[in-house]
């Protein structure tokens, strides 16, 4: 399936005009999304917070940074010290990262920290485009087998991680389209930070 960015650049090649078309491209694409899923993630997250469970993020390159921001948005950003969301990203420590890397392989960056960390009833959340990373895949695996509850924030056609969380956020795009999936990821944290801000203020 031909990558939609390479069909608007070769017909619109100017940067004003690209922009445009990107932006409706991407808009688009959140109008495909499914609001009834991002609500499933949205009281898995709650659900977590109300029995103080850990809601762990992982993901590779952008999705990485997607992580560490979802959790600083959840943990910090939601201004809720009185009954915190405890909100973890895997990505934050290269120590950790590298050691286990170099020691085990890299398919086990997360999956080691999780041994050390789960808890039944915690919460994974799985970060990826292409729904292959096979680090990803290992540690929603093994947290699948330990009793967290799992998610997936996909895109492209959802990969595996698509059809191994118990919730699943797909942002449907062609293959290879990153800069967009990884666009709808984003929104989609500010989008339930935003919510769980509000919802958190209107409890005082």
């Amino acid at each position: 399936m031909t990558n939609s960015l390479e069909k608007i650049f070769n017909s619109t090649p100017q940067p004003a005009d690209f922009a445009r078309s990107y932006l409706d491209h991407l808009c688009a694409i959140l109008r495909r999304m499914d609001p009834a899923a991002i609500a499933a993630f949205i009281d898995v997250i709650l659900q977590a917070r109300n029995t103080e469970h850990t809601i762990f993020f992982i993901g590779n390159g952008g999705s990485a940074a997607t992580a560490s921001h979802f959790a600083n948005d959840l943990a910090v950003g939601t201004r809720s010290a009185r009954q915190p969301f405890r909100a973890i990203s895997l990505t934050d420590n290269v120590p950790i990262l590298t050691a286990i890397a170099n020691d085990y392989g890299y398919e086990e960056t997360f999956v080691r920290q999780l041994h050390y960390l789960l808890h039944p009833g915690d919460v994974v959340v799985g970060i990826s485009a292409s729904g292959n990373s096979p680090n990803v895949l290992k540690a929603i695996d093994y947290a699948n087998a330990s009793g967290a509850h799992t998610v997936g924030l996909t895109g492209f056609d959802g990969g595996r991680l698509r059809h191994m969380v118990e919730t699943a956020v797909h942002v449907p795009t062609n293959a290879g389209e990153y800069g967009p999936v990884e666009d709808a990821h984003m929104i989609l944290d500010h989008l339930v930070g935003g919510f769980l801000t509000l919802a958190c203020r209107a409890e005082t």
